[in-house]
C-alpha cells in the first residue's frame, strides 16, 4: 500500500507561502492592520450543492466522500464541519474520481485526459502529480484495493496501468486487437468498465460498449474467454465470490454469467418489461448502472437506475430501482440521477458486501438512502445541499451578531423541519473537526424565487439552516381571470429582490419584486392579527411617461439574467432588478384583508406596495430607534411610519430639488394618492414640506459643460454621464433612488447639535440630506406626526452614490440608532408599562480631538469622498477606479480599523483604509486584487462585504463562496478547517476458514510489481503519456511532513515496523526449533553406535566429527550450523 505523509502549516509566512498568500501590514500610530494580499485567491470554503456534478466516490474505511463536478470541481465530504472544495486550474470536468483507500489520496480523470493525484492528508489538498495523455482518450479507471498500479481505460478499447506512486505509465498494455478474436470484423468500441476478480486478482474484467466482455489473464497476458451480446453495456458488478457478474444494458435489461459457461448468459431480466400480448417485451430505457451486492442475513441486493418502460415513462421522474429477493422498490427521484453508490462494511471485493446504505447523486440534490430498514427511509442530509431550492436572488451577510439570536432562530426553526428521516447517524462521518479558537456568531441571509427568506448560521466557517420564512402567505394566491394572464402567472411574483435586517431589534423587511416592501416584526408567540397595507404612487404623469423606446435604454427595465459582460457604467438598479414586471397589472399581488394565525418567528405587520404600474424598488433602509422605513427607486423616494401606519413623503426625485436643480431638468412630480389607503388617514399636501432653496455642493460650481448621448452609444450600451461637471442631462432621463441610510446627523450646515437624519444618494451621484423631527417621548411617538424637513444638497461624486457611512472624530465606524427588542405579543406586566427602549450612538463632538462633529464617507461608482459635518466640507476624494466601475461597496471594520471595500465589475478587490494623520482624512488603498472575472449577473448581484474582512457571492446557482481579505482571518482559517485524513487501521480480511478456503481455491499470489514493472514490462512510448509533477512532489512532501495527522501516520508506519520485524523473528526462532528437532533426531540415530563402540577410540573420533558436521535438511535454512 502506499502511503503519503500530510502537509502542515508551520510559520505564519511559510503558510502564506504555501497557499498562495503574501503578506503586508499598514501602521500608523494608533492601529496596524495586516491584510491578506492573495496570488490565486483568497476563499475560505464553500457552501451548497456541487454545481453540475459529474461523479461520485467513496472510501469506505476513512468513510469520506468526494463528487467531481463539470467545472472541474472537486468536494470532499466527511462529518458535519469537514467539507473541501478543491479546483483543477484547467477547468476540464471531472470524469471519475478514484480513492486510494485508507491512504489519504484520490486519483482524478478530467476530460483534457489528464489524471491527477491529490495528497488529502492536508486541510488544503494538493496535487502531487498529473499525467496527460496525448493520443488516447479516457474512459474508464479502475484501482483495485490496497494497490498502486490503476487501470485506465481508453476510446480506442486499449487498457493501460499507471505506477500511482511514480505516476509514469507501465510498459504492460492490453491492446483491443489482442483482447478480441481475430476473426472479429468491427471494433469492440470504448472501454466502458475494468474490475479485477474477486477470486484472482491476476484476472482483469475488460467491457466494451459494444456489449463484448474480456477476462484478460494478467499473468499469461491472454484471453480466458470472451463474451458477445447483441446490447451495448453500461455497467458490470461482480458477486463477491467471483464465479459470476451482472451487466446492465441499454435495452433495460439485465444479464447474470457464469464463468463456467460463458456462451450465454444464466439469467436475463427486464425489471420494467412486460410481456405484450402479441408475445414482444416492452421496450424499455437504458440501465446506466446496476450494483449486484450480496448480504450475509438476507437476500442479495440488485440496485440500478433506469430501465422503465418508455410507454409509462414518458411523464415519470427518473427512479432508482431496489430489488431485494422478490421485493421491487422504486423510489422516484426530484431530478436526473448522475451516479449512484452502495455502501458496504468491507473494502474487500471477495467477502459478503452488507450493504447499508445508497448515496445517490442527483443533477440538483444528493440524497442517501438507508438500507438497512424495510421502508428505505433517506437520512437526514447534515450539509447545507437545499441553498438552490428555489432560486437564490439576493444575499445578506452579517458577522458579529449578538449571541442569542442564533440559538433563539434555532429553536422556532427546529419546530419547521421534515419528519420521517432515517433515526440512524449519518453514514459519512469521516475526517475530525473543532471548532476554532476565535469564533463569533455570523449570519447569512438568502431570499429565493419563489418568495421565501432563509437565515443560515454561518458561524465557524460552517452553514446551517437556522429559520425560513414564506413571504408568500402574506398575499392571496394568485387566480387565472383576475386581470393576470397566464405569464404572469408562470413569473415569480414573490421573488425576493432585498432584505434589511436589524439584529439587535430584530426587525426585517423584505423587497419583493412586484415592487412591495413586508415589514416583520420577532415573536417567540403566535398571534391572530390582521397585515396593514399601503399603497404608494411614485409615478410620472402620462404625458411625461418616458416611450417604450426610451425604456430600452433605462436599466430599471433590463433583464439581469442574461450572462453578457457587464459594460462600464452600468446602472447600479440593472444588477439589483430581475426581470421586468407586467406592465398592464396596476397591483401584481393582493395583500390578505383577513386576520391570519401567525405562527412564533417573524410575524407580518405592514406591506407597502407601489401602483399604477409598480417599477422595481432600488433601495431600502429600516431604523428601529426612529419608526421609520424608506424606499427608493427610478421615480422618486418614500418614507413610512410604519409604527403610526401613514406615509411620510412620497416625492419624485426631482422634487427634491426643485427650482435649485443642478442638471436645470424640468420638475415631474408623482401623481397625488387619490384613493385611501385600508382605511387609514389619506394623504394630504402639506405632510411632507420640501424647500427648493438649498445650498450647492461644493464641486458645482465649475459645472458649465454638457453632455450628450448618440443614439449608437445608446444602443450599444447603458454608458452615461458620470462627471460631477455635468450641467444637463436629456430631460426624459430618470435619476433613480440607489441608497438611502437613516443615522444621526446635522440636517443643517452649521447646526450645532445633531438629529435624526435621511441621507439620499441618486444615480446621478447626488447626495442629498433631509432631516427629521420625532417626538422625543414615548407617548407623543403614537399620537404626534413625525415631519420631514426641506432637504439641502450636501456633495455631488462622480457615478451612482453606492454607500453611505458615518465616522467619528476618531475614526471609529458610528452605528446606527436602534430600539432593544421585545416581544411584541409577550405577556404584558402590569406594574410596568411598555416603554421603547432606544439605544442611541449620537456623533457627539469630540474633546480630545476639539473637532465637533463627525465625518461621512461616502461612495459612488468611480469615487469615495470624505466630508466633514456640519460644516460638509470634502476632507479628501479618492478615485478608486478609472478603467471600470464598482459594483458593491461597504465600510467595513477589520482588525479593530475601519476599512471602505469594493468589489469592482473587472472582478478587482480593493480595500481603503480611513487614516486620520494630523486630523486630516484620507484614505489610503491597501489592496487591489484581480480577483475574478466577472461573467455573470448573479456575482454582481448576490456579492456583500461584511465585517471581519469577510465577503461573499453565488459563485454558482447552487453555492455560496465565502472568501477573506483580512490577515487574522486567514490566520485563524487553518484551525477552523476539518482534517480529511485520520489515522485508521486498514480492516483485516475475513478468515474463510480450512475447508472453504481448500476446496474453493484460494487465488495465487499475484505480484503487479514483478508483471508491470520496468524490469519486466519495460517502458511505455514517452509520446503518449506526459508526466506533470505536482507543485509539491512526493519527496517535498515527505521532507515537509508535519502536524499531528503526521505524528500520528509516522507512529503507525513504525508500528508496522516493528510488526514486521516481530513477525521475521517468530519465523526464525520457529527455525530454530526445526533445526533442534533434527539434530535431536540424528543424536538418537547416533547413540547405539556410539556404546557399542564405547571403548573404541577411533569410533569416539567419529562420533564427535558427526556431531560438527553442518547438518543438511530440507526444512532447515541454508547456512545454520548446530553443533
Amino acid at each position: 500500500s502506499l502511503s503519503l505523509p500530510s502537509i502542515g502549516f508551520h510559520e505564519q509566512l511559510h503558510r502564506a507561502h504555501s497557499t498562495g498568500y503574501s503578506v503586508s501590514s499598514q501602521q500608523n500610530s494608533r492601529h496596524t492592520v495586516f491584510i491578506i494580499r492573495p496570488r490565486s485567491k483568497c476563499s475560505t470554503v464553500r457552501h451548497g450543492f456541487p454545481y453540475q456534478p459529474t461523479c461520485l466516490a467513496f472510501d469506505p474505511v476513512q468513510k469520506i466522500l468526494a463528487i467531481g463536478s463539470r467545472t472541474g470541481g472537486i468536494r470532499i465530504l466527511g462529518r458535519p464541519g469537514v467539507d473541501c472544495y478543491s479546483q483543477h486550474e484547467s477547468g476540464a470536468a471531472v470524469l471519475q474520481l478514484q480513492f486510494l483507500i485508507n491512504e489519504g489520496a484520490l486519483v482524478t480523470a478530467c476530460a483534457d485526459d489528464t489524471l491527477h493525484l491529490w495528497n488529502l492528508r492536508q486541510r488544503r489538498p494538493a496535487i502531487l502529480h498529473s499525467l496527460k495523455f496525448n493520443r488516447e482518450r479516457i474512459t474508464f479507471c479502475h484501482l483495485p484495493f490496497q494497490s498502486k498500479w490503476l487501470y485506465v481505460g481508453t476510446e480506442r478499447g486499449n487498457t493501460h496501468i499507471v505506477n500511482i506512486e511514480s505516476f509514469v505509465l507501465s510498459g504492460y498494455v492490453i491492446m483491443w486487437n489482442k483482447a478480441i478474436e481475430l476473426a472479429t470484423k468491427t471494433h469492440p468500441g470504448p472501454v466502458v468498465h475494468l474490475s479485477d476478480s474477486p477470486k484472482d486478482e491476476g484476472k482483469l474484467l475488460i467491457g466494451f460498449e459494444s456489449g463484448t466482455v474480456v477476462q484478460w489473464d494478467l499473468r499469461a497476458k491472454k484471453v480466458d474467454f470472451r463474451i458477445y451480446y447483441d446490447e451495448a453495456i453500461h455497467s458490470v458488478s461482480w458477486h463477491h465470490e467471483g464465479k459470476q457478474f451482472m451487466c446492465s444494458h441499454s435495452d433495460g435489461s439485465l444479464t447474470v454469467w457464469n464463468l463456467r459457461n460463458t456462451s450465454r448468459p444464466i439469467q436475463v431480466t427486464y425489471p420494467h418489461g412486460k410481456i405484450l400480448k402479441d408475445g414482444r417485451k416492452e421496450s424499455c430505457k437504458p440501465i446506466l448502472k446496476v450494483e449486484y451486492k450480496t448480504s450475509r442475513n438476507s437476500e442479495p441486493f440488485i440496485i440500478f437506475s433506469g430501465g422503465l418502460s418508455y410507454d409509462k415513462a414518458g411523464g415519470r421522474r427518473p427512479t432508482l430501482t431496489i430489488m431485494h429477493g422478490k421485493a421491487i422498490t422504486v423510489l422516484e427521484m426530484d431530478h436526473p440521477i448522475v451516479e449512484f453508490l452502495v455502501l458496504c462494511d468491507t473494502p474487500y471485493s471477495n467477502e459478503v458486501q452488507d450493504p447499508y446504505a445508497v448515496v445517490v447523486l442527483l443533477e440538483k440534490d444528493f440524497i442517501v438512502v438507508d438500507l438497512t430498514q424495510s421502508n428505505f427511509p433517506i437520512f437526514e442530509n447534515p450539509y447545507p445541499m437545499d441553498i438552490h431550492e428555489s432560486p437564490v436572488t439576493c444575499t445578506a451577510y452579517f458577522a458579529q451578531c449578538p449571541p442569542d439570536i442564533i440559538p433563539i432562530l434555532y429553536s422556532i426553526g427546529a419546530k419547521q423541519k421534515k419528519t420521517g428521516y432515517s433515526h440512524k447517524e449519518w453514514p459519512v462521518s469521516g475526517g475530525t473537526w473543532t471548532l476554532g479558537s476565535q469564533t463569533y456568531p455570523e449570519i447569512i441571509v438568502t431570499g429565493h424565487a419563489d418568495g421565501t427568506v432563509k437565515f443560515w448560521d454561518a458561524s465557524a466557517i460552517t452553514l446551517q439552516m437556522l429559520y425560513k420564512l414564506k413571504t408568500s402567505k402574506v398575499f392571496e394566491k394568485p387566480k387565472a381571470g383576475e386581470g393576470r394572464t397566464t405569464e404572469v402567472l408562470d413569473e415569480d411574483p414573490y421573488a425576493v429582490q432585498m432584505v434589511s435586517w436589524c439584529p439587535h431589534s430584530r426587525l426585517f423587511c423584505v423587497v419583493g419584486i412586484s415592487a412591495h416592501v413586508i415589514l416583520y416584526r420577532f415573536s417567540k408567540h403566535d398571534a391572530n392579527t390582521q397585515i396593514a397595507s399601503l399603497e404608494v404612487r411614485l409615478q410620472f404623469d402620462s404625458d411625461d411617461a418616458v416611450s417604450p423606446s426610451e425604456n430600452e435604454n433605462n436599466p430599471c427595465f433590463s433583464d439581469p439574467s442574461s450572462h453578457s459582460p457587464l459594460q462600464p457604467g452600468m446602472h447600479l438598479s440593472l444588477l439589483l432588478s430581475l426581470p421586468p414586471l407586467p406592465r398592464p397589472a396596476s397591483r401584481c399581488v393582493r395583500v390578505k384583508s383577513r386576520a391570519l394565525r401567525m405562527p412564533p418567528g417573524y410575524q407580518a405587520e405592514l406591506v407597502v406596495q407601489l401602483v399604477c404600474p409598480p417599477q422595481q424598488i432600488t433601495s431600502l433602509d429600516i431604523n428601529s430607534a426612529y419608526g421609520l422605513l424608506a424606499f427608493g427607486n427610478c421615480n422618486g423616494v418614500a418614507v413610512v411610519d410604519y409604527l403610526q401606519k401613514t406615509i411620510l413623503m412620497c416625492v419624485s426625485t426631482l422634487d427634491l430639488y426643485g427650482a435649485a436643480d443642478p442638471y436645470q431638468r424640468l420638475t415631474r412630480s408623482p401623481r397625488r394618492n387619490r384613493q385611501s389607503t385600508s382605511g387609514l388617514t389619506e394623504l394630504s399636501d402639506n405632510q411632507v414640506s420640501i424647500d427648493m432653496e438649498r445650498t450647492k455642493s461644493p464641486t458645482s460650481g465649475n459645472a458649465s459643460n454638457t453632455h450628450t448621448h448618440t443614439s449608437e452609444s445608446r444602443e450599444n450600451s447603458f454608458s452615461r454621464s458620470r462627471s460631477s461637471s455635468v450641467s444637463s442631462i436629456d430631460r426624459d432621463t430618470k435619476e433613480a433612488v440607489t441608497t438611502l441610510q437613516f443615522g444621526e446627523s446635522y440636517g443643517r450646515k452649521g447646526e450645532p447639535l445633531p438629529s435624526a437624519c435621511l441621507w439620499v444618494g441618486t444615480s446621478l451621484g447626488v447626495v442629498l440630506l433631509l432631516p427629521i423631527s420625532i417626538p422625543a417621548e414615548d407617548e407623543d411617538r403614537m399620537e404626534e406626526p413625525v415631519t420631514i424637513g426641506p432637504s439641502s444638497t450636501v456633495l455631488m461624486l462622480k457615478g451612482s452614490v453606492l454607500r453611505f457611512a458615518f465616522l467619528d472624530c476618531g475614526g471609529a465606524l458610528i452605528q446606527s440608532p436602534y430600539e432593544v427588542w421585545r416581544d411584541p405579543n409577550g405577556p404584558e406586566d402590569p406594574d410596568r408599562t411598555r416603554r421603547r427602549k432606544l439605544v442611541n450612538f449620537s456623533p457627539w463632538p469630540s474633546h480630545e480631538a476639539g473637532v465637533d462633529g463627525h465625518m461621512a464617507v461616502v461612495c459612488s461608482e468611480k469615487q469615495a469622498k470624505v466630508m466633514l459635518m456640519p460644516s460638509q466640507t470634502v476632507l479628501f476624494a479618492h478615485n478608486v477606479t478609472e478603467s471600470s466601475f464598482i459594483l458593491r461597496a461597504d465600510v467595513v471594520s477589520v482588525c479593530s480599523s475601519v476599512c471602505l471595500a469594493c468589489f469592482c465589475a473587472n472582478g478587482h478587490v480593493m480595500t481603503l483604509r480611513s487614516v486620520l494623520p494630523a486630523l486630516l482624512p484620507s484614505l489610503r488603498p491597501l489592496m487591489d486584487i484581480n480577483y475574478l472575472p466577472l461573467t455573470d449577473m448573479r456575482i454582481a448581484r448576490t456579492f456583500v462585504f461584511t465585517n471581519g474582512g469577510q465577503a461573499l457571492y453565488l459563485s454558482s446557482p447552487t453555492e455560496i463562496q465565502r472568501i477573506t481579505y483580512s490577515q487574522e482571518m486567514a490566520d485563524n482559517l487553518q484551525d477552523m478547517l476539518g482534517e480529511l485524513f485520520t489515522p485508521i487501521e486498514t480492516p483485516e480480511a475475513q478468515n474463510k476458514g480450512f475447508l472453504k478456503g481448500f476446496f474453493g481455491g484460494n487465488a495465487q499470489p499475484f505480484d503487479r510489481e514483478e508483471l508491470f514493472g520496468e524490469a519486466a514490462a519495460g517502458k511505455a512510448s514517452r509520446s503518449l503519456a506526459q508526466h506533470i509533477p505536482g507543485p509539491m512532489g512526493l519527496e517535498n512532501m515527505k521532507a515537509a511532513a508535519g502536524g499531528v495527522v503526521g505524528d500520528l501516520a509516522r507512529a503507525r508506519i513504525a508500528l508496522d515496523q516493528r510488526g514486521e520485524r516481530l513477525g521475521e523473528l517468530e519465523e526464525r526462532t520457529a527455525l530454530m526449533m526445526n533445526s533442534a528437532e533434527i539434530f535431536s533426531t540424528h543424536a538418537h540415530q547416533v547413540q547405539p553406535d556410539s556404546q557399542s563402540a564405547r571403548y573404541s577410540q577411533p569410533a569416539s573420533q567419529s562420533v564427535i566429527k558427526s556431531a560438527n558436521m553442518s547438518v543438511s535438511h530440507p526444512d532447515c535454512m541454508s547456512g545454520h550450523k548446530i553443533t
